[in-house]
């Protein structure tokens, strides 16, 4: 299996640089780091939230933690919680659970990029699939998924959401 069609089209369709990187199939964002031999720190993971009645995608360090409360006042909702597999498989149903791009856009989802990752020059995220990743600028993904960038990050050891 490929990185989701769905971004392998709209990446092609925008000639966007891109490299997809291959690894033996992980399932958490350390194990993928891992497997890439990349830093946690510049791997980035999306997790999907709810807030309110309307989901939201985040993307941060993969090292990092969404911070909840941040985020709620950042997002002015009343309730903010993570989304449940059962919610996120429907919401992406052409990926693997826990490994959607951060192309929340192509999904009619609103985008939040922690400001840490707008720091960097490049961003590797996850392809849709438990067995790709994708390699690009940051710069290119930002025009792309047009994210709005907020902090809302807590640094974590357990690797938790």
């Amino acid at each position: 299996m490929a990185i989701s069609q769905r971004l392998k089209d709209y990446l092609d369709s925008r000639h966007a640089h891109y490299q997809v990187l291959y690894h033996e199939a992980a399932y958490t964002a350390p194990a993928v780091a891992h497997a890439l031999h990349v830093p946690g720190k510049e791997l980035a993971k999306v997790v999907i939230l709810k807030v309110d009645e309307k989901f939201v995608m985040t993307v941060l360090p993969s090292t990092w933690s969404v911070d909840l409360s941040r985020l709620r006042a950042v997002l002015q909702g009343d309730e903010v919680r993570l989304a449940t597999e059962e919610e996120i498989g429907a919401l992406f149903p052409d990926c693997e659970i826990g490994s959607m791009s951060p192309f929340g856009n192509l999904y009619g989802l609103q985008v939040y990029v922690d400001q840490s990752l707008a720091q960097d020059e490049e961003i590797v995220f996850q392809g849709g699939t438990t067995h790709e990743a994708v390699r690009m600028r940051y710069q290119d993904f930002a025009a792309l998924a047009r994210p709005t960038v907020e902090q809302f990050h807590q640094p974590t050891l357990n690797m938790g959401f």
